[in-house]
Order: C-alpha cells, then structure tokens, then sequence
C-alpha cells in the first residue's frame, strides 16, 4: 500500500506558500484591526468568493455579486475582526451597512497597492503557486489581476465602482467603492 503513495514535493511546498501568504494577510489584517485603522497609505484589496464556504455577506450583496467581490479597506470600514480562520468587517455599499465575515480560504487576491504588493491565491490549471508582485518587474511572478487566459467574465464581476458616491466627497460611512485589481496593473 505505502508503495502506491508518491510524496510529490512541488504540490506540497505550492500549498505551504499558499498558506505562508495567508498567514502573512491574516497578521497584516490582525494588525490593522489593533489600531483600528490602516497605517500611513497603505490600504488593501481583498478579492474573494462570495459562494464559498463559511462567507456570510448580506443577500443583495450576494445577487450582486454572484460569483467574486473585492473589498477595499482603506478609511469606511468599521469593526475589522480577525481570527485564526476568517475576517470580519463593516462596511457600507449604497449608504447601507453590511457585515461582512470571511473566510481566508475564500480569499482569492490580496494586495496593498501602497507597497506595491499583492498576492493571488487562485491558482492556473497548471497548479502554480500563488503569484506574488511585490513592484518588481524582473520577479517573473504575474501581477495581481492579471489572468493566463486574458480577461474573462469573473473579473467582470468584480470592475464595479458606486457611481453614486462618485459626484460627492467621500466621508465616513458614505459607500464602499467595489473595483478591480486590474486597475494597478502595470501595462
């Protein structure tokens, strides 16, 4: 029987980066939720799967995005909760506050354009490890967004900005703006 079982070391240490990443957006995430604010300019986009396990967003949310959401932490968000397995945090879409609880499992992008840092957990077909860009071009590692195949109809979902906010300044509690990642892509 231990003879069928091969330990295939390029599958395991792809899994263990892709946790290392996920660690690494839990403690930054733990951090922002101990001073209650994201430091100096960094800011954060946070991609995820609104139909996964464990993700509890409020049901217009869910209609309108069916299938993935980026969320931006920036100034608007309130009680940002972080434990071992998942985040937590208020938002407001349209004027209306939303909770919104999430898996880290559910995560498929994260980035802090600030530091020109980003990470993708969503995996190619050929199973690569997570992609990290970090700003430097010669990393060879695909920017955050950006998709083997070109764009295709799941990024769609995500390229949303309220437009309503778009005419007035922003204050706290007025909307959370959804985007894309692509738009910090290098072109």
């Amino acid at each position: 029987m231990s003879e069928d079982i091969e330990l295939d070391y390029g599958d395991l240490i792809q899994e263990a980066q892709k946790m290392a990443y996920r660690f690494l957006m839990r403690d930054v995430l733990r951090i922002v939720a101990e001073i209650g604010d994201a430091p100096g300019e960094h800011h954060f986009f946070i991609e995820f799967k609104t139909g996964a396990d464990g993700v509890s967003i409020p049901d217009h949310l869910k209609e309108q995005y069916p299938e993935l959401m980026t969320i931006v932490l920036q100034h608007q968000f309130n009680d940002l909760t972080v434990n071992d397995d998942q985040f937590g945090v208020t938002l407001w879409f349209k004027g209306k506050e939303a909770r919104l609880e999430i898996p880290f499992d559910a995560v498929t992008q994260f980035a802090d354009p600030s530091a020109q840092f980003g990470v993708r957990f969503d995996a190619d077909a050929e199973g690569d490890a997570a992609a990290i860009a970090t700003g430097d071009e010669d990393a060879g590692n695909a920017p955050v967004g950006a998709k083997a195949d070109g764009d295709d109809a799941s990024t769609a979902d995500a390229e949303t900005t309220t437009d309503e906010t778009e005419d007035k300044p922003a204050k706290s509690g007025d909307g959370a703006d959804v985007v894309s990642l692509d738009a910090f892509r290098k072109k």
